[in-house]
């Protein structure tokens, strides 16, 4: 995992971040406050979360899913973005990492628009089918366990409605996908899972090389 675009030399990478990045101090302080902790690897780079912000302007998104809250970054730049009636549904299973999301939906006046269930994904999203909410869902954005990318993926396609995006984060996992010599379970799950996408005619698809590697995914 990475926490900044990895194939850029730190200078490059300075500068994009200077030119580019208009971070709320909200989320300025999230992000160092994730910094300091052991699992701070799995937080989103910060012009990753600028560049969900735009795209959830430019769809005029209002009803979005996250699979994978953890500290809550990429949650609170979604929510920051949707109108005042967004609604975000936030899928986990950590109590102690989503507090401090909680705490930041709160001090960033957003709480309102997030609903965090903790349960498996899975579960959750299999809920949300189940009471006849297929197509009413605008994005969703997938982060968590990487050996359930499709099962999350399956679910959220089908939640979306046609022109609806879905994006998927660390899709070339710090370069380790190219790695034909790399055969740990991650990153072996994120080959499969790029080359599902890849063969997918239900959708439009572009790999971006940003941050860890985000693949956009249009509902056709």
């Amino acid at each position: 995992m990475s926490t900044k675009s990895f194939f850029l030399e730190q200078s490059l990478y300075d500068y994009l971040c200077k030119q580019s990045l208009r971070e709320p101090d909200v989320l300025r302080r999230l992000r160092e406050e994730t910094a300091q902790s052991s699992m701070a690897r799995m937080q989103i780079a910060p012009e990753q979360g600028q560049f969900m912000q735009w795209l959830i302007r430019l769809m005029g998104a209002r009803r979005g899913i996250e699979v994978g809250v953890f500290t809550g970054y990429s949650s609170l730049c979604a929510a920051l973005a949707m109108p005042e009636d967004g609604y975000l549904l936030a899928c986990d299973v950590s109590e102690a990492w989503t507090d401090v999301a909680r705490r930041y939906w709160v001090q960033a006046g957003v709480a309102e628009k997030i609903e965090l269930r903790l349960a498996p994904a899975t579960r959750t999203l299999d809920t949300e089918l189940g009471t006849g909410l297929a197509g009413s869902y605008d994005y969703a954005f997938i982060d968590a366990d990487k050996t359930n990318y499709i099962a999350y993926y399956e679910r959220c396609l089908e939640l979306l409605r046609p022109g609806g995006v879905i994006l998927v984060d660390n899709v070339l996992w710090s370069g380790a996908v190219a790695d034909a010599a790399n055969q740990e379970e991650d990153t072996v799950a994120l080959r499969a899972f790029n080359e599902y996408l890849h063969g997918d005619e239900r959708i439009d698809l572009s790999m971006l090389p940003l941050a860890d590697g985000l693949s956009l995914c249009r509902k056709r």
